[in-house]
């Protein structure tokens, strides 16, 4: 089975198009920061330490030390495709990151990004 080309790329590489997506819109790096730390469990110190290491998309969710069980209530389309329909766990996991950047560029307030009440 092929490795979807994504896997293999450096989260590094990808990280500031994230950003810079929320920045765009009037949202900073740490809101950024935040979800992806809420998302995988990571903190500060580990996150900037996989972005210093390149890690690649397939290690940093594979080295997550606490993916939010919570993270199942991430739902909707992103790419054209409903995140909560995607069989493979690996593909859902970044579909799920690309839909919290998305709805943070899209002025969602952080608490239900976050999906706390």
């Amino acid at each position: 089975m092929v490795k979807h080309r994504i896997y293999t790329m450096s989260f590094a590489s990808v990280y500031p198009l994230y950003v810079a997506k929320g920045e765009k819109k009037g949202r900073s790096k740490a809101e950024v920061d935040q979800i992806i730390c809420w998302l995988t469990g990571y903190d500060q110190k580990q996150l900037e330490s996989q972005l210093q290491k390149q890690t690649d998309f397939e290690t940093f969710f594979a080295q997550a030390p606490a993916m939010n069980p919570a993270r199942s209530l991430i739902t909707g389309v992103i790419c054209g495709v409903r995140v909560e329909e995607i069989e493979e766990p690996l593909m859902r996991e970044i579909r799920y990151l690309d839909k919290l950047v998305d709805e943070l560029a899209r002025g969602k307030a952080m608490h239900k990004i976050l999906r706390t009440s």
